[in-house]
């Protein structure tokens, strides 16, 4: 399996939409995904961390390199206050 980790900055006042989004996200059916968690933050709100798990690499890739993928994040930009901090890579090692 393989995805990403990342740290993004939610705009206040914009966390609805936020959620709003994700859940467009999850519902679109991207072909080699497994699975998607939000996390938000105890310490700070306006901070959240979304991990994405893919069957491998290259559907990880497919993805990514998508026009409807852009299209998705266009709209998530939206709602940020700056661009994403991606943490890409395989996955060694699950429980579940």
């Amino acid at each position: 399996m393989y995805g990403t980790v990342a740290r993004l900055r939610v705009k206040p006042g914009m966390e609805a939409k936020f959620v709003e989004i994700g859940r467009a996200i999850e519902a679109a059916r991207i072909p080699g995904n497994v699975a998607s968690y939000i996390y938000q933050m105890d310490a700070d709100p306006h901070e959240y961390y979304l991990a994405v798990v893919f069957t491998d690499k290259a559907a990880y890739r497919a993805n990514a390199e998508s026009p409807e993928q852009n299209k998705r994040f266009l709209e998530l930009m939206t709602v940020l206050e700056g661009v994403p901090e991606w943490h890409d890579g395989e996955i060694v090692s699950h429980v579940g």
